[in-house]
């Protein structure tokens, strides 16, 4: 046999009450009444086409300057919009100007491909695609 099962005390008003109570403040505390409504800035807004011949469809509406907002900086990039990253993904690639001002007269940093005679020869004949003078 797998244990005896213990019977369950049959609760009486008070405490079935009590119980109803926290249930009830529980819920009270985890609502919210949104008031508030607007457009997710994330979806794409899908457009329907109008009738042509529709009166309504034709009356001038004035545009809404905080909703024409919103979606303007929806649209926008996250480099625009922020700051700083919102994200560890966003870090990569943040700051892309380089930190220091890039010298090219610096023989020291940068070696450039210098051409001889003898070099120059060589890459026009690599160049036509012959990969020896002997063949």
């Amino acid at each position: 046999m797998a244990g005896h099962q213990k019977e369950k005390a049959v609760p009486d008003e008070v405490h079935q009450n009590q119980i109803l109570r926290e249930l009830y403040l529980k819920e009270l505390r985890t609502q919210k009444l949104n008031t508030q409504y607007h457009v997710n800035p994330l979806r794409r807004v899908h457009t329907i086409t109008r009738k042509p011949m529709s009166w309504h469809d034709n009356v001038e509406e004035p545009a809404d300057v905080r909703f024409l907002n919103l979606i303007h900086h929806a649209a926008q990039g996250p480099r625009k919009k922020y700051p700083e990253t919102q994200t560890e993904s966003q870090e990569i690639g943040w700051d892309s100007e380089p930190l220091v001002n890039p010298d090219r007269s610096d023989r020291r940093l940068n070696h450039f491909k210098v051409y001889n005679d003898i070099t120059l020869y060589s890459a026009k004949l690599w160049s036509l695609g012959e990969s020896s003078v002997r063949k």
